[in-house]
């Protein structure tokens, strides 16, 4: 098809430019290393036979579909599952999975390095993590006979009018897929407008409702409560991205000037920055601390907790008071992050005016008064204070927001019963 030619030579265009910014040495980030031989194809033999195919992107995506992956093998633990990743930082996520996963990169998006990984596996079925939709992919995967299923997919209305724009490219995508779990109805309203048959799509929920909280996690997050300072104001500032960090520091400094012993634990979303971010505390002349500097002890001057490990953000938002979501307050650029997982922590939440790609769920949380939308960040600082001066106010917020996740659950469930029942049949 002309679209998929088209879209295969722009790819090689610009291939030379996403795979150097997936190879390159970033400090805190971990290398490919010898492995990427993985994204041409050239992927090890697995020791489980017609495995299900997992793919989760990144770091987010893993953490979302770890629960469903424990749950899935309890019920199935004969079943083979590779989880695949394109990111280094979603690999060290995947590890954490231990023997229940075997984990590979995912090929890059040409049919001939699909076609060579998929002789290698031979998967039953590719479950897909929210909307990662690579044509060539899926038209290659489809070919092949492996039914494909979407799970947690959502999908904005701003990325549904760019579909539109390659609709004949979106035809390959839709054409490809067996099924479509959505979050909510109105992504299901979306894909069915995209032209995907509507018996295919199902509401299933979020699977990130069906968190679960290990013990372990929650022990940590009150060890780490303690080791910060048990009596004193903490607030988050989770998964910010480049240009935001700034104005973290800009509300946490108007919060100091009426509340002095409040700390800030700033958790950047890419662990490249990390180092970056320290230097721009230091240029404010705040006290700060990086959580894998163990040698450095946190003390009552200690203005910013700088969160700059993998995998342990649950940790750092049980240690805190109050989440203030990142990905909201830098325009268009990101669309916010997921409100659940401190929601489900019963943690009272803040987000910027930016969460398209979180529509659904920050809405909900707001109908529910569990977080309150913030015009900027002069109203997140004003916000932020009335919450420190009334716990019962903060109190009323976490039981809603505990209130919202636990009449949302059951995604896992319907999810899981899903792919077995494609699995079944292959």
């Amino acid at each position: 098809m002309l679209a998929r030619f088209i879209y295969t030579l722009l790819l090689a265009i610009v291939s030379p430019v996403l795979l150097w910014s997936l190879y390159r040495r970033r400090t805190n980030k971990p290398r490919i290393g010898n492995r990427w031989k993985e994204h041409w194809g050239y992927t090890p033999t697995l020791q489980g036979k017609k495995p299900l195919w997992i793919h989760a992107v990144s770091v987010g995506e893993v953490l979302a579909v770890s629960p469903l992956i424990r749950e899935l093998k309890q019920k199935e633990p004969s079943l083979p599952v590779l989880l695949t990743t394109t990111t280094s930082t979603g690999a060290v996520q995947a590890e954490k999975l231990g023997t229940l996963v075997e984990h590979r990169y995912m090929p890059i998006d040409f049919s001939h390095c699909i076609n060579r990984f998929l002789k290698t596996v031979k998967p039953r079925a590719l479950i897909i993590v929210e909307t990662e939709l690579w044509p060539n992919t899926l038209h290659t995967v489809h070919q092949n006979g492996i039914p494909v299923t979407v799970i947690n997919a959502r999908l904005s209305e701003r990325s549904a009018s760019g579909y539109r724009k390659i609709q004949p490219l979106f035809n390959v995508i839709s054409n490809s897929l067996s099924e479509v779990l959505c979050l909510h109805q109105d992504d299901k309203q979306r894909f069915i407008q995209l032209g995907v048959d509507g018996a295919k799509v199902y509401v299933s929920g979020s699977i990130k409702y069906d968190l679960s909280i290990t013990p372990e996690t929650l022990i940590k997050g009150q060890r780490l409560r303690y080791l910060l300072g048990p009596d004193r104001p903490i607030w988050i500032a989770a998964s910010t991205h480049k240009g935001e960090d700034e104005k973290m520091l800009n509300i946490h400094r108007r919060i100091l000037e009426k509340s002095p012993n409040t700390l800030l634990v700033l958790v950047p979303r890419h662990p490249e920055r990390f180092d970056d971010v320290e230097r721009l505390c230091h240029q404010q002349a705040l006290q700060t601390v990086r959580r894998s500097h163990t040698d450095e002890k946190v003390t009552a001057q200690t203005q910013v907790y700088l969160g700059d490990t993998m995998g342990e953000l649950l940790v750092m938002l049980e240690c805190a008071d109050i989440t203030v979501m990142g990905g909201s307050l830098i325009g268009d650029k990101v669309g916010g992050h997921n409100l659940l997982e401190p929601a489900t922590l019963g943690k009272p939440s803040l987000i910027g005016p930016s969460f398209f790609n979180f529509t659904d769920v920050t809405n909900q949380l707001s109908d529910a008064g569990a977080t309150n939308v913030c015009a900027d960040e002069t109203v997140i600082a004003e916000r932020l204070f009335e919450l420190f001066t009334n716990p019962q106010k903060r109190l009323a917020m976490s039981i809603a927001a505990e209130e919202v996740v636990q009449k949302n659950k059951g995604a896992i469930a319907f999810t899981i019963d899903h792919i077995l029942s494609r699995v079944s049949k292959c």
